[in-house]
């Protein structure tokens, strides 16, 4: 059966492909077959085009988040026992000899309460040195008011983000009280470390988690209010390649726990571990979006099945007469998978066009609908991205194509195989 299988494949382009095609663009009597060809193919075409725009959206709201996340978190933090790391200088140099790291700067975490007139807010404090810092993220290109140089150490200067600042009730050049959670003794019993910073800044990088809760200080002014001399919390590193950060990240803590001779335990944490819970709601929503879309292809990829099923039964007479000149049944299946799996191919070729030309021009289409009926999608007021972003990945509309194809293909399997079926003379019979 294989080896005569294998035969008809050579003779493939023969009287089955051009009865095949033939029977698809021939003008038939039946003029209800060829409007469910039409809406199967026009079906076929906006799932596909649906699919790779709404995948295409979705990978620009990841790609732009990620920039955002990225843009104060770093790649790769590594830190020690209790938040403090007293070898940071040898940590940094190691780090900067390893050929995937681009850039690396030492850093000091803690948390505090930020305190101004009548307001009071909790915030992440974050010592850095500008001129490092500026290296492994990009706080330097969100800045609203003020530049990341202006940190300078004994100034005790103090760079906010904007909602942080906004709900401070304060304004650059305005005197914030800065309180640690350590306490210190004095003779009236235990009181918080207090220090009063003058705001030089205002940073808004569009995620409401750094916005309205992270500070940034210099690395020496917050090393003398948390105490912590010549230590610091960890180093951040900037990689070549950011999506392999969980990979280095193992491969660097295995070699500095190896290389330490002062018994310092070393822990490094990536960027895909610290947004753990967001990123895999997004992807999973990714997942979730394509299956439904899916779905919608494959009520499009099945209506073939009728399609064919009346053309088959349009068609019995001219499947006798093929018979009876000798026509194998192999011949008959072939000839009717080509015209059903054509219309899958019109179809999926159609929608992969009008998808990838909508999924690169979205930016300008987006606008020209807010404009044209006086509306707006995302409202700056309400969303953290305001405009509707759109990052093609060519290998999912590969797989979009790919997928679409052979449910048209699957489709055709069962009217073809009960083409092949057809007894000539049962046919024939009522002629």
């Amino acid at each position: 059966m294989w080896e005569k299988f294998k035969s008809r494949l050579k003779q493939f382009a023969g009287y089955e492909l051009l009865l095949g095609l033939r029977y698809t663009r021939a003008k038939r009597k039946n003029h209800f077959i060829s409007f469910i060809s039409l809406t199967s193919m026009l079906g076929i075409a906006l799932g596909v085009a649906a699919l790779i725009v709404v995948l295409s959206v979705m990978n620009g709201f990841q790609k732009e988040l990620r920039t955002r996340i990225l843009g104060v978190a770093s790649h790769l933090e590594i830190s020690g026992r209790n938040n403090q790391l007293s070898d940071w200088q040898q940590v940094l140099d190691f780090s900067m000899k390893q050929p995937q790291v681009l850039a690396a700067a030492p850093y000091i975490m803690a948390q505090g309460m930020l305190s101004y007139d009548q307001g009071v807010q909790g915030a992440i404090v974050r010592g850095v040195l500008p001129a490092t810092e500026d290296a492994v993220a990009e706080l330097g290109r969100n800045m609203k008011v003020g530049r990341l140089t202006d940190l300078r150490a004994g100034e005790f200067g103090i760079i906010l983000g904007a909602d942080l600042a906004y709900n401070l009730g304060a304004q650059v050049g305005d005197k914030v009280l800065l309180m640690a959670p350590q306490g210190q003794f004095t003779p009236a019993g235990m009181v918080p470390r207090l220090k009063q910073f003058t705001l030089i800044g205002l940073f808004q990088v569009g995620m409401y988690e750094y916005d309205a809760g992270l500070a940034l200080v210099h690395l020496e002014d917050a090393a003398k209010l948390y105490r912590m001399g010549d230590s610091v919390s960890g180093v951040r590193l900037k990689l070549a390649d950011l999506f392999n950060a969980p990979a280095i990240g193992a491969t660097m803590a295995k070699r500095l726990n190896a290389m330490s001779e002062t018994g310092e335990h070393y822990y490094v944490s990536d960027w895909t571990l610290q947004h753990a819970n967001f990123f895999k709601a997004v992807q999973m929503e990714k997942r979730v979006m394509f299956i439904i879309l899916t779905l919608i292809v494959a009520v499009a990829a099945f209506n073939i099945v009728s399609t064919l099923v009346m053309a088959v039964t349009d068609k019995r007479a001219d499947i006798a007469i093929m018979r009876t000149l000798g026509a194998s049944p192999l011949s008959i299946l072939c000839i009717f998978i080509i015209q059903g799996a054509l219309i899958g191919l019109v179809g999926t070729l159609l929608g992969a066009v009008f998808g990838v030309l909508i999924a690169l021009n979205i930016s300008s289409i987006i606008p020209f609908i807010e404009n044209l009926f006086q509306v707006q999608f995302l409202a700056k007021e309400v969303y953290a991205i305001s405009e509707l972003p759109s990052d093609l990945i060519w290998a999912d509309v590969l797989v979009i194509v790919g997928m679409s194809f052979v449910l048209s293909l699957v489709a055709t399997l069962y009217p073809s195989w009960r083409a092949s079926k057809i007894n000539p003379a049962e046919a024939l019979r009522y002629e």
